[in-house]
């Protein structure tokens, strides 16, 4: 079997590239940024504006798991239109690469912002969705719809998996962990907006992305899954774990902010029931192990500054 990952150079992509290379299934990733995690994999460079090229990088594939996409909520407040262009056209491009090239199943990324403007407080698969406030929320749910359409009217396998807020190694330094961890290893102390009782379910990327490769299942056929953490971690309590993994670290409050997505409650029954996929890592475990990994990589770079410096000496 082989797969096509769009996005398989970037933070859960190439987790997701892992997991199928786990299970010795052949991979080719598209992206426009080349992959450096790893060299046993096929690479085709390109946007996802590009049907010609999806189209040419899908030939052999079995299946294409579609993760490319403008994924951080502040880039999409700041530059809505070209957000817009990669999460709702490249989806139909890909989409329409998938159809033309006879590709046997489609997976997308998702989200569980889509559950933000719902009126329960917990949310499963079938709960009624809403129009969203939120111009990321409504890139992510056009997509979905243009798989549903796709595959009632051209038969189309496709599976869409609403990803809860991902971290761990390889996370965007713009995501609230990382900004937290940043600023307790530089001194800095981590500001928490409000008084930090609004929740999340944090879901460690590997638990992700082993949710990615499990969809690959016959059973999943035109299935929507919702991939989120088991434990619900405030605010407060990620500054709390960060301090209580690295000592000394201030914590300081600052006025809350309006419009961020409302802690809801989103079950994962159906994909433990279905698919057989639950989250193993607990949020302090692979707080620790994103920590390791931050540490790991700006020794490294401090060590490449420091071989670059002493070459441009002599």
């Amino acid at each position: 079997m082989k797969v096509l990952v769009t996005g398989g150079s970037g933070f859960i992509g190439s987790h997701v590239v892992d997991k199928l290379r786990d299970k010795a299934i052949e991979v080719r990733v598209y992206d426009v940024v080349i992959p450096t995690f790893r060299k046993d994999i096929e690479f085709y460079q390109g946007s996802i504006l590009d049907r010609a090229a999806l189209g040419f990088a899908m030939s052999g594939v079995d299946a294409v798991m579609h993760l490319a996409a403008v994924a951080d909520v502040k880039d999409v407040f700041e530059d809505p239109y070209y957000a817009e262009s990669i999460n709702v056209r490249g989806t139909i491009n890909v989409l329409e690469a998938v159809r033309c090239s006879k590709v046997n199943k489609m997976i997308y990324g998702s989200t569980t912002w889509v559950y933000s403007e719902a009126s329960e407080d917990r949310v499963t698969e079938s709960t009624p969705l809403h129009a969203p406030s939120h111009f990321y929320t409504a890139t992510k749910l056009a997509g979905e719809y243009y798989c549903q359409t796709y595959s009632k009217l051209y038969g189309l396998d496709v599976t869409i998996l609403r990803y809860g807020i991902p971290y761990g190694p390889r996370a965007r330094d713009g995501a609230v962990i990382p900004i937290f961890v940043e600023k307790a290893l530089n001194g800095k102390p981590i500001t928490i907006a409000g008084d930090g009782s609004q929740f999340r379910k944090f879901i460690y990327v590997e638990d992700l992305a082993e949710g990615n490769v499990m969809a690959l299942k016959s059973t999943a056929r035109n299935k929507i899954y919702n991939l989120d953490g088991n434990e619900k971690i405030t605010i407060k309590q990620i500054a709390e774990s960060i301090q209580k993994i690295l000592g000394n670290v201030r914590i300081e409050h600052i006025p809350g902010r309006p419009g961020d997505f409302s802690g809801k409650e989103v079950s994962c029954e159906l994909a433990k029931k279905e698919l057989g996929w639950r989250p193993k890592v607990s949020f302090e475990k692979g707080l620790s192990k994103y920590i390791e990994w931050y540490k790991e990589r700006e020794s490294s770079r401090n060590l490449d500054k420091k071989k670059i410096d002493e070459l441009l000496e002599r």
